[in-house]
Parts: structure tokens; sequence; C-alpha cells
């Protein structure tokens, strides 16, 4: 099932949803621009490797010019594949704005960037020892959903189910297509528990333990920062 958009308007101009998703595609367009070896490179250094997250953890140095715990906010601007990406920004361009128009620009972004920390630390636990790049905005992402599900609830969602050369429509609310996904991601987390499950798509898999703790962490980091606050705001960058 692709979303393709929500009933559910804003009373702001999302500037921080707009500007994560300008600073995603300029830095897969940066990656993209990599020579092979050099990419490699790049990767190494900006996403979360594992068991070099965990060697700076236990004090150990991992001789990298970028500090380790750095790497849980960099590698959340980076992806795997155009296919990767674009269905982050897809997801993040329909849920994101709600959630931003709820919480303010400034605690949105606080938000989005801890729950694409907390999500990459979910998945370093179940895989401490992993050399495998993770990365991607799917966490952080994912803690938007996370929101958005419990301030939402009854939104009702667009989109198509890919059928070979057919595209049917469907209608659903909110917490049935985003429950849905939430219990998937779970379930193949638990299912995935023996093998690698790091985000770099086209060479470890699919982070399932990043979305499933980013949208739990979503859901309690959203009503904490004033989720469900209907005090009347002047748009504004301050607030």
């Amino acid at each position: 099932m692709v979303p393709i958009r929500d009933d559910n308007p804003t009373t702001i101009t999302p500037y921080v949803t707009y500007g994560l998703i300008a600073v995603n595609v300029l830095a897969f367009l940066y990656e993209a621009s990599l020579p092979a070896r050099q990419l490699d490179g790049f990767l190494h250094l900006a996403a979360v490797v594992p068991r070099e997250l965990t060697a700076s953890f236990a004090g150990i140095s991992v001789n990298q010019p970028v500090p380790e715990w750095l790497t849980l906010i960099t590698s959340q601007f980076l992806h795997g594949g155009l296919l990767h990406l674009a269905g982050n920004m897809l997801f993040l361009w329909i849920f994101g704005n709600n959630v931003e128009d709820k919480l303010g620009h400034v605690r949105y972004l606080f938000f989005y960037i801890s729950c694409g920390i907390l999500a990459s630390l979910a998945q370093w636990y179940f895989a401490q020892g992993s050399s495998i790049p993770s990365l991607g905005a799917s966490g952080a992402i994912a803690g938007v959903l996370g929101a958005y599900i419990l301030r939402f609830p009854q939104a009702e969602i667009l989109g198509i189910v890919p059928l070979g050369i057919f595209f049917p429509t469907f209608r659903v609310p909110a917490y049935f297509f985003l429950g849905f996904w939430f219990i998937q991601q779970a379930f193949y987390g638990l299912a995935s528990l023996e093998t690698p499950t790091n985000v770099g798509m086209e060479s470890g898999g699919i982070a399932y333990w990043a979305h499933a703790g980013g949208f739990v962490f979503g859901a309690i980091l959203g009503p904490l920062l004033g989720l469900f606050s209907d005090k009347p705001r002047q748009e504004s960058w301050y607030r």
C-alpha cells in the first residue's frame, strides 16, 4: 500500500518539513556524484556502523575524523538508493506537515532529530557487532508516524495498491494504515532477530527495529512536546 495524500489540512507553512526534504535530496545528489570507492568511504564515515558505535560507547577509539555519536544524526540524511529516498520523502511529505503544525517549527525539528537518534539506537541494540553501515531517514519519519497516529487517528489516507498494471485506490483512516504499518515492522523485526537488518538497503536489508522503535518513541515524545496542545499560536520560527 502506497499513500498518496491525507485529507488533513494544516494552518501553517511547514518550513521544517520542506527543509528536511531538501537536505535529504541534496545529500543524495552528493552521494550520487561520488565514485563508487569514494562513496563507500563516505558512507562508512557518515553512516552508523554499529560495531564502531559499540566500541565508542566502550571508550575505544575507532580512528574516525567524525565522532561516532555524530553519525546518529548525519546518517539520517543519507540513503541507499533512489527508491529508498523517494519512499521516505513521500511519507515525510504526507505526514510531517501536520505534526509540525501541532508542535511548531523548532520543537518539531528537535522531535524529528531525536526520533532519528533513538530509532538508530534501537536498531543498534539488536546489531551491535555489525559492520554494515546503517543509514536513512526512516527511523525519524517513523517517529512522525507514531505522533501522527495519536493526534490524527481518524484522518483519511488516500493511497494505491500496485497490482501489476493495475493501481486500485483506497481510503482508510490513519489508525488503520499506520497501525498496520507498525505491526508489520514489529513482526518483521521479531522474525529477523537472527539476521542482519541494517538500513543500507541494497547491501544490508531493512532496519525494522529502527522503524518500530522510531514509531514508539514518536508516540512518546510527541505528547511530551505539546502534540495535543490546541492553544492558538502565531506562525513564527520561534515557537
